[in-house]
């Protein structure tokens, strides 16, 4: 049964196909506890996993999805065999923060949350990829946890750890055949993920005809590639992506050189790529610190490259990708992005004034524009804001919000309708400083606005946002459309845009003069 068509007021009709049960997962209905037991249960079971009951549902935490040797494609796990404890999450990819979490090189695991584990239940299925660009993070910050998603949202949730940084971006192939795969094991190990969904959700009372995949930073630019590459293709069917996105890969050339920079920090001579597979991890870890020869400040880049074979064109230019174009999605940012990683009470807004507005700005901007030209033109359209409001606000659309712009854009001009845009301007309650800042939205997705790590409160504002925010993406996941009934459908000219703030409302292109400025110059993709 195809997903809903969108509606008129969206401009186009699309439909979508819906494919067919797998016969394993109508099987597994007659292998599994019955809904009541499985709920009743201290410990589930759904396949030969072993869970734990957690927020109103089912939790199965560190579930091996593939293996991999360093610098090589990872193979899938089997799917069968003896019982296995699925009650706690696995060690996440080495990397240079969040060194009070177990890390291992063996990180290829995912999480599922599940109201029943019941193989007729076939509800929609949301997997989730974390940010941290593609060198940090992982899916068991608290924030991410899919409980409450799961029983608020009536839907399967899971959660993907992967290889990141070097182990999962670093460009080898000029080293030989055996590393044709480097600089994208780490969207390899993606697929690999949803292949495993695919085979195996149905076991967790899961539709593997309905999967939605999401992501916020990183994680959404790791979407935005995988509607680019062949082997994601027909893997989900409908995307949502917050404060991520990828116009353009990585060139092998900026790639070598950065590879070539990280061996020159761990002391390896260009042509030593077997010390570079077989050193310590923890010193792998060490070279991540090397300065990045293309951006020429900050740590050393590692993201998808074009490699012509596992990605064979850029995921929004020329165009938006052909595979990408019939998956229904949804695209947001926040309103003052930068509020998160650029303090407002740190050093880089001490002392901020008009007078040095323009240099401050010049160390943030990524996009090529004269950054006293452009304090001006902030100074003179809005002759009310401070330095302070105007630097947030430039820092945010010289950045990478651009880059959500062109793929909606993109998508638009291809005539993909099933495209919708959001904006979050909630200014978080928490911290008066903070507004409405990069990560914000992630824990009304999740329902974990209690949660450490979570600035918007939990007061009825909150609770309100939140429930809408659930209803649009779960919408999504379930239908194709997200489950807000006035959310107009993206096209242009008009630029329709869902703002969640204290209560929700459309606007056509609210940033518009601010669109219009940046689009003067070319976008630059952060890595490419």
């Amino acid at each position: 049964m195809p997903f809903p068509p969108v509606e008129a007021t969206s401009g186009a009709d699309l439909s979508r196909r819906r494919l067919l049960a797998s016969g394993g997962a109508i099987a597994a209905a007659s292998l599994l506890p019955s809904p009541s037991s499985a709920r009743a249960s201290k410990a589930p079971r759904a396949a030969r996993y072993q869970g734990v009951g957690e927020e109103g549902v089912l939790a199965f935490k560190g579930i091996r999805y593939a293996r991999a040797a360093r610098f090589a494609r990872a193979v899938p796990e089997p799917a069968r065999g003896p019982l296995l404890r699925a009650e706690s999450f696995a060690p996440l990819c080495p990397q240079r923060t969040l060194s009070d979490h177990p890390q291992s090189e063996d990180c290829l695991f995912l999480n599922v949350w599940t109201p029943e584990v019941d193989a007729r239940a076939r509800r929609a299925v949301m997997v989730y990829f974390h940010g941290g660009a593609y060198t940090t993070g992982s899916v068991t910050d608290p924030l991410t946890h899919g409980g409450k998603l799961a029983a608020q949202g009536d839907v399967v949730v899971v959660t993907v750890n992967h290889r990141l940084n070097a182990l999962g971006y670093a460009w080898l192939k000029p080293f030989g055949a055996r590393y044709a795969d480097s600089g994208n094991l780490g969207q390899l190990d993606l697929v690999l993920a949803l292949q495993w969904v695919r085979e195996n959700i149905g076991h967790f009372g899961g539709d593997p005809a309905r999967v939605m995949v999401f992501g916020q930073s990183g994680g959404g630019a790791k979407i935005a590639t995988l509607m680019a590459m062949p082997a994601a293709k027909g893997l989900f069917h409908s995307a949502a992506t917050m404060s991520g996105q990828q116009v353009q890969a990585s060139g092998p050339a900026h790639a070598w050189a950065r590879t070539q920079a990280f061996m020159a920090k761990l002391g390896l001579a260009p042509s030593e790529v077997d010390a570079l597979r077989t050193m310590p991890v923890e010193r792998l870890v060490e070279g991540l610190d090397a300065r990045d020869p293309v951006m020429s400040s900050g740590p050393v880049y590692f993201g998808p490259v074009l490699d012509m074979t596992n990605l064979p064109r850029h995921p929004f230019w020329p165009d938006a990708a052909p595979q990408s174009r019939a998956i229904p999605m949804i695209l947001g940012n926040t309103r003052e992005e930068t509020r998160a990683f650029l303090d407002p009470r740190g050093p880089r807004l001490e002392g901020l004034e008009w007078e040095n507005l323009g240099e401050r700005l010049g160390r943030e901007i990524k996009i090529d524009l004269d950054p006293v030209w452009v304090a001006a033109q902030y100074r003179a359209h809005y002759p009310g804001w401070s330095p302070e409001q105007i630097y947030y606000a430039a820092t945010t659309a010289g950045r990478s919000w651009p880059g959500q712009v062109i793929e909606a854009d993109e998508r638009a001009k291809a005539d993909a309708g099933a495209t919708w845009v959001y904006q979050l301007d909630r200014p978080s309650p928490v911290d008066p400083l903070r507004g409405a800042a990069h990560t914000d939205d992630i824990p009304y997705v999740f329902g974990t606005l209690n949660a450490p790590g979570s600035y918007s409160g939990t007061g009825p504002a909150a609770r309100a946002l939140s429930s809408a925010m659930m209803r649009a993406f779960t919408g999504l996941a379930k239908t194709g459309r997200p489950g807000l009934a006035d959310w107009t459908a993206y096209a242009l000219p008009e630029r329709a845009t869902m703002i969640f703030d204290e209560t929700t409302r459309l606007e056509n292109d609210p940033r518009r003069w601010q669109r219009e400025l940046w689009a003067t110059a070319p976008y630059v993709q952060p890595g490419s």
